[in-house]
């Protein structure tokens, strides 16, 4: 291990020799500076201390200008000061000023050396506290990517078993195959144009895509009824949307996204079901999905009518701002032309076998 080398500072070179005697004598590697600006210059120049004992009073720089000087350039070099002033106050302002420790002349040899010692050893903690912390930050940053590449992972594999459930649900009700993934998309589209953040948006694109969900749980007799249900049959259907957030609120990741399967049947005005929110105690998703989800029921077949067009679904979104609809999302859908959706509803259908949720939420 190389010997710690020592920057020795003085304007008299008997007490320059004498103290790197006694440095060289416990084997420490010392160099000499006749004045602070000497000092400087050998430190400028590219040689490394790991220790510098200044004397304070000296011609052209001071021992006080020098301590200045060293901490605005070597902050990582400990300084001990040397003085032949025995003012208190004078040493404490040098340690204010940055210095380790100082030292009163006359001294001993083991006086020397023991504060040597110690300033070495505390420079030496400080370095590996150093290395340690960026070490440490350097383990955070990698483990933070791990986990952040594992959620991502997980996330991925969720939305492949919600593309599943979807599927699944479209194979018990044929009447709307499609209707899924086509709300979904327009509810991400509506969702951007209001400006929401990417979270939100995925969030939101979840509730929308499992809206129907809890319809697994309606006998086919009723969902698949060709004729109008009676007041009995409409009752169980609606069951459906709290059917559908029972099954997805123990899933985690869908804890937000299940509020919205609740409330996609809430109307603005509090005429909705099944609990008859009102305004924004129905969840943003849900009054942007109750937009997405009128678009895409008018502008589907049905067996009891022909698909209408988007103009005609605008129409009708419009007349009913403020008593199904939350108008500012309708605000935000008005500047929004017919073309994103009919491109959107285009695709879908076009290439429903190939369908991804990961695909509908990049769209």
């Amino acid at each position: 291990m190389p010997a710690d080398r020592i920057l020795v500072v003085d304007d008299e070179e008997p007490i320059r020799e004498i103290v790197v005697s006694m440095l060289r004598s416990a084997r420490y590697e010392c160099q000499q500076a006749a004045s602070g600006v000497e000092a400087l210059a050998l430190l400028n120049s590219g040689e490394e201390f790991e220790l510098m004992l200044s004397d304070l009073m000296m011609p052209e720089m001071d021992g006080s200008t020098l301590l200045e000087r060293i901490k605005e350039r070597y902050p990582d070099l400990p300084v001990v000061m040397v003085t032949a002033v025995h003012d208190i106050s004078v040493a404490l302002q040098a340690i204010r000023d940055g210095a380790y420790d100082y030292l009163l002349k006359p001294f001993e040899r083991e006086q020397l050396l023991a504060t040597v010692r110690r300033a070495l050893e505390n420079r030496r903690l400080k370095m590996e506290n150093r290395a340690y912390q960026t070490n440490l930050e350097a383990l955070v940053a990698n483990r933070t990517d791990q986990l952040r590449k594992a959620m991502s992972n997980l996330e991925r594999s969720y939305d492949t078993t919600l593309e599943v459930l979807g599927d699944a649900l479209d194979m018990k009700d044929a009447e709307t195959e499609g209707h899924s993934k086509r709300v979904t998309a327009f509810t991400i589209a509506i969702a951007r144009a209001m400006g929401l953040p990417a979270d939100q948006i995925r969030v939101i694109a979840r509730g929308a895509f499992l809206h129907d969900l809890g319809k697994m749980a309606i006998p086919d007799a009723i969902l698949r009824k060709p004729g109008k249900l009676n007041q009995e049959e409409i009752a169980i259907m609606r069951e459906h949307c709290y059917r559908g957030y029972q099954l997805l609120k123990r899933v985690t990741f869908l804890g937000e996204a299940c509020e919205i399967v609740y409330s996609h049947q809430e109307h603005y005005d509090g005429s909705g079901y099944p609990r008859g929110l009102k305004g924004s105690e129905i969840p943003l998703g849900a009054r942007i999905f109750s937009i997405a989800d009128t678009l895409d029921a008018i502008t589907s077949d049905r067996p009891y009518r022909a698909a209408q067009t988007f103009t005609a679904a605008r129409r009708e979104i419009y007349r009913c701002t403020s008593s199904q609809f939350d108008p500012e999302v309708v605000d935000h859908y008005r500047q929004m032309p017919d073309s994103i959706f009919e491109d959107l509803k285009k695709e879908i259908d076009s290439q429903s076998h190939r369908f991804t949720f990961s695909a509908v939420a990049k769209s």
